[in-house]
This record gives structure tokens, sequence and C-alpha cells, in this order.
């Protein structure tokens, strides 16, 4: 009988030590994250956040900043003064540049989500008809003032939108970059009578009435993706938070913040 006693509280005492050293290594392997990230992903990260932390075990630290731009918070800007970070989303033609330097490691570059341009204007206002490439251009031609980001769409609308549509120099007294501000927040305080910048970043914000996407002939879509910075400090940790927002399980919250789910094939 002591015998049996004696065997079971080895065998019982290995079971605890066992899950012990599990348990233990399971802590060990988690790791804070450090993401950078624009706007236009913020609604997916807070969808998303806390079932990755809880399926993983690891934390999530957010970053915000453009994917371009001269501020000092831009993402290319903070990558190149030595902050760290661990996964790096943004529009890919500025991620693929910061694998061209290193900053990022091109091999782990994934698709996420595509997004649109939308237009806003503040809350109760009249909405203009943008339904067509020349409804855009009067009401361009009739606002009082214009504002756009400083990132990839602001980019394009100031470069190419407005001389495509024949009113460069028309609308060069009256548009502005906005920098490091959500375009709807200036749009909400009355700063500018319109607003471009993605759907997913003017969908949160109050104090505005979306007008609506640009129509096709005049839309660009924006593929943002992740990729691991080549000063990862959690580098395993980095490519499973990458895997997971390119898997099916991230694209309700994809969907839900006014974007689509981007294909990697």
């Amino acid at each position: 009988m002591i015998s049996q006693l004696l065997s079971r509280r080895v065998i019982l005492t290995a079971i605890f030590g066992l899950v012990l050293v599990v348990r233990l290594g399971g802590l060990a392997e988690a790791a804070e994250i450090a993401v950078m990230m624009p706007a236009a992903l913020t609604s997916v990260y807070d969808k998303v956040k806390e079932d990755f932390e809880k399926q993983t075990g690891h934390k999530l630290i957010q970053v915000i900043g453009p994917s371009m731009g001269t501020t000092p918070q831009a993402i290319p800007n903070r990558l190149s003064r030595g902050e760290t970070a661990d996964v790096v989303i943004m529009a890919r033609g500025p991620l693929d540049l910061l694998a061209q330097k290193t900053l990022v490691i091109a091999s782990s570059e994934t698709n996420l989500a595509l997004s649109s341009i939308a237009m806003a204007v503040k809350k109760g206002a009249l909405k203009p008809d943008i339904s067509s490439a020349a409804a855009v251009r009067k009401a361009l031609l009739n606002a009082k003032s214009v504002g756009y980001s400083d990132s990839s769409s602001g980019v394009y609308i100031s470069n190419q939108m407005f001389k495509n549509l024949g009113i460069d120099k028309e609308m060069a007294a009256k548009s502005h970059k906005i920098e490091a501000t959500p375009v709807a927040e200036r749009v909400a305080d009355g700063t500018y009578e319109i607003g471009f910048q993605q759907l997913s970043e003017l969908m949160p914000v109050p104090g505005i009435d979306i007008v609506g996407l640009l129509p096709d002939e005049l839309q660009l879509i924006t593929t943002f993706s992740a990729g691991l910075a080549g000063n990862s400090k959690s580098p395993d940790a980095g490519k499973a938070l990458i895997a997971y927002l390119a898997s099916p399980k991230a694209h309700a919250a994809i969907t839900a913040s006014g974007l689509r789910p981007a294909r990697n094939d």
C-alpha cells in the first residue's frame, strides 16, 4: 500500500512538474509586438487585438503614423531614425521602398486589405453629387475649400486627380494637405468644406457625413500590406501576427472597417 502511495505521489509530482514547465514555457514565448500602422487600419486593429492576444498570449503595442510624408510621425521617418518595431503595416508601395532599404524584410511582405477613397462633408451639410467624374469636377469647383491627407490618397488627389479633371490650377489656391491630423476632424470643425481620405479613416470620426466613394473612373485602390521590421526584437511573434491578419479570422474585421480583404496569390 505504501509503495503504491509513493508511486502515485511520484506520478502526480511528475505531472505537476510537466504542467508547470509547459505553462512557464508558454509565458516565456509570449512577447510584446510593436506594430507601426496608419490610421486607416486602426479600426481593424481594435477589432482583432483582443482575440489575437487571447489566442497567442502576445501583447500588441500600437504606434500610429502615415505611410508617407515629411512629419516626424510618418512611419518611414520613424524607422529611418532608428525607432524599433516588429510589424509594419502600410500602403504597399511605400512598404516596398522600406524593404529596398532593408528596414522591412522583403520576404515577409503580405497583402492585408484593399482601401478606397471617399468624400466627406460636415454633418448636416448638403451632399454634392459625385456619381461621375463630371459631377466630382463640378462639386470641387463649387467648393470653397478642400482638404486631403498627407498619405497615399492625398498624394493621388493633389498630384493626379485634380490634373486629370483639368482643374489643378483652380484647386491650387483652395485645396490643402492636412498633416498628422485626420481629415475628417478638420471637416467636422468647419475648416474645410470637403475632405478626401480613405473610407476606413473617415468612418470612425464623428461630426461628418460620408458623401460616398469616388466613382470608378477616379478611384484609386490602395493595398495595405504588412511586413516584418528589419530591427524586430520578436520576429516569430511578428510573423504570427501577420499570418493572423492575412487569414480568414480577420476578414470580418476588415470588411466592417470599410475595407476589403486582399489576396496574396
